[in-house]
């Protein structure tokens, strides 16, 4: 006896009958090649910026590109160092470049976070890890002024100018807390401004705050609210470069406008927000939140946001969108599980009740590890929808200074793609986590060894291509729709794993279905009514091209990822 399949009867019938469309398998439309994501865009395709669901890629501005060798010794720093603890000669000059190349277009990344980038102090400090420099960039000298080894004030302003052309919003990374060790070369600030002891032993509130980090890193009094007069050494360090009567007067300008008393914090605070006034910057990333007297971050928020409204008056052509200045704060140890809160011991604070949008979550490398992806999903999409709604995380795999990343060992790299990337939240790229820069550095101390030298020589090889090609496909996939970080998750099915995501709110609205762990080959997909009968949909990760019936699509790919969106 002939067994008859679906594939035969439907044919029989269109011998019969005839057929005008195309031939389906167990009642579900075959798939098609198109072109994927990062090789086709189009602007019918674009929503508008979501910063809970953007992509976030963070670099360290020393050590991305070395754009302009002329100023890798501007300052002459150049005592023998520990390794990787000097220059190394990235700057601001090779962030443009590569945005100018596409490398982040074609990486889905929307948002550039780079380490601080005002003067350093000029001299060097050895603790135990070898003579070191302050490349990193956070240990500020002077906050009125670009650091010549990263480049000048005109570049900074061309890289905005660059990045908001590309449609990329800038991150600028603030320190508020300390100012640079002192050395032979970059004196103490006076005592109205700074302490310098005692050193922090977190045990309650007081003894985080009214500290000092490490020894030699003097702390900013920002809890004093008093007038103070400005360090002498600033002073003449401004006259010496012919700049102090402009300066002067700006202070003034600044300080009859939004009365303000000439704090040490204000002061600072009038520093950092110039660079928003002026540049257009889209958003802080704010360095040790914990340590500083929650007040004045409100206060920085404030003026932030004031002088972001001042710059879009003047540029109106300029103009991306409606968002509000962005603050994303440093809070460290903060973890989803904390609510909204962090707890000192001895007192909880609320930080997102003092001007932040978002915390970076230290939490993400140990739920990923401990998680499979529902288990992971779902609480995070849980979170954002019950305790955080209208604030949001920052999650990541790897940083600058975390010692116990999600794949040290670059095991998992397109595991580590695939979670930080559909994980609800914003997501943070470290520079090279897309091209598995090596964290394992032999004879570095301490965190040196998570701050090689962006590793380009690596992005020709085969699989260094391969696997880049994985980020920029849910990179690109997550920055075209916010409902992939922003929008709710619901588990479709759990064998195989499909799971939707929808984003409906200030009339922007959205939705994706997403497959994982998938058989290769033809493969059908439930679809749950995200999508109507008969819509045809495209799989942003093999290009193919479906369309529902019976409430679900079958594709026929050689990958274990579907990423399904409406075809526009």
């Amino acid at each position: 006896m002939i067994k008859l399949t679906k594939s035969i009867i439907f044919l029989l019938l269109c011998l019969i009958i005839g057929c005008k469309d195309e031939p389906k398998t167990n009642g579900i439309n075959q798939s098609k090649t198109i072109q994927p994501d990062t090789q086709k865009a189009k602007t019918s395709d674009k929503l508008p910026f979501i910063w809970e669901g953007s992509n976030i890629y963070f670099l360290l501005t020393d050590r991305f590109k070395n754009g302009d060798p002329a100023n890798d010794e501007a300052l002459k720093r150049t005592k023998e160092t520990g390794k990787l603890r000097g220059f190394e000669g990235g700057d601001i000059k090779g962030i443009i470049q590569k945005i100018n190349d596409g490398y982040f277009k074609a990486l889905g990344v929307n948002v550039i976070w780079f380490s601080p980038i005002v003067e350093q102090i000029h001299g060097s400090v050895d603790e135990g890890t070898g003579n070191t420099y302050a490349f990193h960039g956070y240990w500020t000298k002077d906050w009125t002024k670009i650091d010549p080894n990263f480049g000048t004030y005109k570049e900074l302003k061309e890289l905005v100018d660059t990045a908001h052309k590309n449609d990329i919003r800038i991150l600028m990374d603030v320190v508020m807390n300390h100012t640079g060790p002192v050395t032979e070369q970059d004196p103490v600030w006076p005592d109205s401004w700074v302490r310098t002891s005692p050193q922090c032993t977190y045990k309650d509130y007081e003894s985080t705050i009214h500290c000092t980090l490490v020894k030699n890193l003097p702390d900013i009094k920002t809890e004093n609210n008093e007038n103070v007069e400005l360090p002498e050494a600033l002073i003449n360090k401004w006259k010496a470069e012919g700049r102090l009567e402009i300066e002067l007067a700006e202070i003034d300008v600044f300080f009859t406008k939004t009365r303000l008393k000439r704090s040490p914090k204000n002061y600072i605070i009038k520093w950092l927000t110039d660079y928003v006034r002026e540049l257009g910057i889209d958003g802080y990333r704010v360095d040790t939140v914990k340590h500083i007297k929650e007040d004045a971050w409100s206060v920085l928020a404030k003026q932030a946001k004031l002088a972001f409204l001042e710059w879009k008056s003047k540029n109106p052509d300029k103009i991306l969108d409606d968002n509000e200045f962005f603050m994303l704060g440093e809070l460290y140890g903060y973890g989803i599980d904390g609510k909204r809160y962090y707890d000192f011991g001895d007192r909880k604070v609320d930080y997102f009740a003092y001007g932040f949008n978002n915390m970076i979550n230290f939490q993400f490398k140990y739920d990923a590890n401990q998680l499979d992806y529902e288990k992971l999903f779902s609480k995070y999409s849980k979170a954002l929808y019950t305790h955080l709604i209208g604030k949001g995380i920052t999650n990541y795999i790897s940083s600058h200074d975390d010692g116990k990343p999600f794949d040290k060992k670059r095991n998992k790299t397109y595991e580590s793609a695939t979670k930080l990337l559909l994980t609800p939240g914003i997501s943070q790229i470290y520079y090279g986590d897309e091209i598995a820069r090596p964290l394992i550095i032999d004879e570095t101390k301490g965190d040196a060894t998570l701050r090689s030298n962006m590793n380009w020589d690596m992005i020709d090889n085969k699989d260094t291509k391969r696997l880049l090609r994985h980020w920029q496909k849910l990179g690109v996939f997550r920055k075209n729709h916010p409902a992939v970080g922003a929008g709710k998750h619901r588990m479709i099915s759990q064998k195989p794993y499909v799971f939707s995501r929808k984003y409906h709110k200030n009339g922007i609205s959205d939705k994706v279905v997403i497959g994982l762990g998938l058989p290769m080959g033809e493969k059908i997909i439930k679809i749950n009514s995200i999508f109507p009968e008969g819509a045809i949909l495209i799989d942003k990760y093999s290009g193919k091209e479906v369309t529902v019936s019976n409430d679900s699509v079958m594709i026929d790919s050689e990958y274990e990822i579907a990423l399904l969106t409406v075809k526009k």
